[in-house]
């Protein structure tokens, strides 16, 4: 695997210190010492594959570490808090991802058989380790950024291999999941999808369990599993990651943003958004925005 490895450090080389996209369809990658503070974020279903160095991902109060030999898979939009680090070596971060698409993840199912046993119903995310086999799906994949007249031949295929062995893998269950109707993870990503636009809202676990037809101990047991997270929990950190965004953008004060994302209290806001990011609301916003612009 050293083999293949060293030849995607070299195709993806060319990737900055945030989401580069590749020519690809849902294939980026990133390079170099990301700010932690621009790792915050509402990460979408995804499959990121560490080609250099390490990552830590936080959700609520779980944290993955994963590295080359291992891969990450999300199955769910998921608020999260990552941090990167250098390889023992000293060369930077480097790493590859590939967004999940259901409509995709669903095709692949209908023309292989489904594993006895069901879902192995676990979580919404997890880490793995790499095989020999999806590296070599990685590589041609990327190979193709060389060959751009080639990627729309040839990229599907190289993404159907991926997802293929991913579903193999032992947390092949997640993508299953995320393409097949009515399992606990699709259900409980209807009330996911309701929070994500409707945050500002008052949030009831009751109605949250209707909307995926689930008593509510049932729903809150499913959710608690996928997301690491409470619905409430779930709620307050995507209005705290929307209010950081509006206060970056400039314009409005940090008591104006809190009653616009829901928030009842300004001085509960900016407690819980010092709490969750470091920083008071000014000053973080300040140092990202001087971050963005490479002060």
């Amino acid at each position: 695997m050293k083999e293949q490895l060293r030849e995607m450090r070299r195709l993806a080389a060319r990737a900055q210190n945030w989401r580069t996209e590749t020519g690809i369809p849902r294939v980026a990658m990133v390079q170099g010492a990301v700010p932690a503070h621009a790792l915050a974020a509402v990460y979408e279903p995804m499959v990121n594959l560490i080609l250099q160095g390490r990552k830590s991902i936080t959700v609520g109060e779980r944290t993955l570490d994963y590295d080359p030999a291992t891969y990450f898979v999300m199955s769910i939009d998921l608020p999260a808090v990552g941090t990167v680090h250098p390889a023992d070596t000293g060369e930077p971060y480097l790493a590859v991802a590939l967004t999940l698409d259901p409509g995709i993840v669903g095709m692949l199912l209908a023309d292989i058989p489904a594993p006895p046993g069901g879902s192995t119903y676990d979580s919404g995310f997890s880490v793995a380790s790499v095989t020999p086999e999806l590296l070599d799906a990685w590589v041609r994949m990327l190979r193709l950024m060389e060959h751009p007249a080639d990627i729309a031949a040839l990229a599907p295929a190289y993404e159907r291999e991926i997802l293929y062995r991913v579903l193999q893998g032992p947390h092949g269950w997640m993508l299953r999941d995320i393409a097949t109707p009515d399992t606990a993870l699709a259900r409980v990503s209807l009330a996911i999808h309701w929070i994500r636009h409707n945050f500002a809202e008052p949030v009831r676990v009751e109605s949250l369990a209707d909307m995926a037809a689930m008593s509510v101990s049932v729903f809150h047991r499913h959710f608690k599993a996928v997301t690491a997270l409470s619905p409430l929990q779930y709620q307050k950190r995507i209005r705290l990651l929307h209010a950081r965004a509006l206060l970056v953008a400039g314009g409005k004060n940090a008591t104006s943003v809190a009653f616009g994302v829901g928030y009842e209290s300004a001085t509960q806001f900016s407690r819980e958004y010092a709490r969750f990011f470091g920083l008071p609301p000014a000053r973080d916003a300040v140092l990202r925005r001087n971050a963005t612009r490479g002060e």
